[in-house]
């Protein structure tokens, strides 16, 4: 019964995809500006708008929740600081770049105004329309946008690999689990996508726009999750043994083995470095060891995720929290432990770095990176400092340190087919060298040998 749900969602999903409308006959005048192509959609797409700008993709911020303290709050790319390129914060015009409007140059943005959505970057079939890096989401003025307008249809892992398979500056560099070997890759590589033909919106297309998944915004949350047993039985295997460890192992854990099989991915980023002038040496992946803007790197490939509980949520670093200097700052602490009914052990690319610090006020520092006055183009990480914490009204001391941070990815793609999944031994191993770290997991030892595999 499975394989038939399956098969049919596989060719529901074909005949989806297949259905595109030329739009030639309704489309025929030249554009003088992107926003009239929003407008001319809007005439047949009514609504729409409306729609979009209620989403998490358009506002770059999830659902309301209520933050450890009892206050009510939303997370998502506008609040969260990361080990990256770090904050959004006054660094618009470059980050938004892979923004699905038109415009957000700064904090007047008017989120609003549905004249400002790029249907375009979602919807374009003739893969020339790009965005200009620079510049705060518009179209490159080289795009024929007539044409690109004519030619919209059913999104594509072309349109998502845009901005989601290159984040961070690259291919892979911040997920590690979706690069552009994803685009159309094998069933070896990704057993859904090369192997059953699903597209990024066969599991994550919802309603009215509202994109489905877990990323920082809903994991802030706990909300807006996809499970595999949505499409999986909850006890999927023949074997009663692999279905009993379902209570406290999530699926990926096995299901994905490794991540980065096919493009490197960044696991380490130390800005404490930038601004030396040094020879770039390349690493055996052919990828760069330092960077004169952002500083030293390292990279990894075929990785072997971190496994943590997790239930579904995580505390996120919130703009003037107070750290601790003597220890790694937590970006995202993940909710979950081994007596909670809810956590399973989770796969997470756990990405490492040194990022820049107040020290007289212990908090992290948001700093202004593009533009004038960034980091960038004055290699002062003062001016860099009173710049971005004067755009999220932060005071800064006028004394900088750095410090290390480690922020949890979630790992989801990459699904090898089942004859690649994990084996028992992979963690329950006769030498005691298996995957899972037994201990920091909870457990007194390996509980194939302290007797039984349930958490509970």
């Amino acid at each position: 019964m499975q394989e038939v749900y399956i098969t049919f969602i596989v060719l529901l999903f074909g005949l989806q995809a297949s259905a595109q409308q030329d739009h030639t006959e309704f489309i025929e005048d030249p554009f003088q500006s992107p926003q009239e192509v929003t407008e001319t959609c809007l005439m047949c797409h009514e609504g729409v708008d409306h729609d979009i700008m209620q989403t998490r993709h358009w506002n770059w911020l999830g659902d309301e929740y209520l933050d450890k303290d009892g206050n009510s709050r939303r997370a998502g790319k506008q609040t969260i600081i990361n080990n990256y390129c770090i904050s959004v914060s006054s660094n618009w015009p470059r980050c938004t770049s892979c923004h699905i409007g038109y415009g957000w140059k700064d904090n007047t943005f008017d989120f609003e105004d549905g004249k400002n959505i790029d249907c375009l970057i979602c919807h374009d079939q003739t893969g020339t329309y790009k965005k200009v890096p620079t510049g705060a989401g518009m179209p490159d003025p080289s795009v024929d946008l007539l044409k690109v307008a004519q030619s919209v249809g059913k999104t594509t892992n072309e349109n998502c690999s845009v901005c989601h398979f290159n984040g961070g500056g690259g291919t892979g560099i911040k997920h590690g689990d979706m690069d552009e070997s994803m685009i159309h890759p094998t069933a070896e590589l990704d057993v859904h996508m090369g192997g059953l033909g699903f597209t990024c919106s066969t599991c994550h297309a919802g309603e009215n726009h509202k994109i489905r998944g877990a990323s920082h915004g809903s994991l802030a949350s706990g909300q807006n999750h996809i499970s595999c047993i949505e499409c999986h039985d909850a006890k999927p295997h023949q074997n009663k043994t692999l279905n009993d460890h379902m209570d406290a192992i999530a699926c990926e854990t096995c299901h994905i083995p490794t991540f980065a099989r096919k493009e490197p991915t960044k696991t380490w980023w130390d800005w404490s470095t930038a601004g030396q002038e040094r020879e770039v040496q390349l690493d055996e992946y052919g990828k760069p060891l330092y960077n004169k803007k952002k500083g030293d790197f390292e990279w990894d490939q075929d990785v072997i995720p971190e496994y943590r509980w997790h239930n579904g949520q995580a505390d996120y670093y919130q703009f003037g929290e107070v750290i601790d200097p003597q220890h790694v700052v937590g970006l995202n602490v993940l909710s979950g432990e081994i007596h909670d009914p809810g956590a399973r052990i989770t796969p997470f690319k756990v990405m490492r770095g040194k990022q820049i610090y107040d020290e007289k006020k212990q908090y992290l520092i948001a700093p202004k990176l593009f533009g004038e006055g960034g980091y960038w183009k004055t290699w002062d990480w003062n001016q860099a400092s009173v710049l971005g914490m004067e755009s999220i009204n932060l005071t800064y001391s006028g004394y900088y340190g750095f410090i290390e941070t480690e922020m949890y990815w979630p790992i989801n793609h990459m699904v090898a087919p089942d004859e690649d999944a994990l084996k028992c031994s992979a963690c329950h191993s006769e030498k005691g060298n298996g995957r899972l770290d037994w201990e920091a997991l909870g457990y007194p030892g390996d509980p194939m040998k302290t007797g039984g595999r349930s958490k509970k």
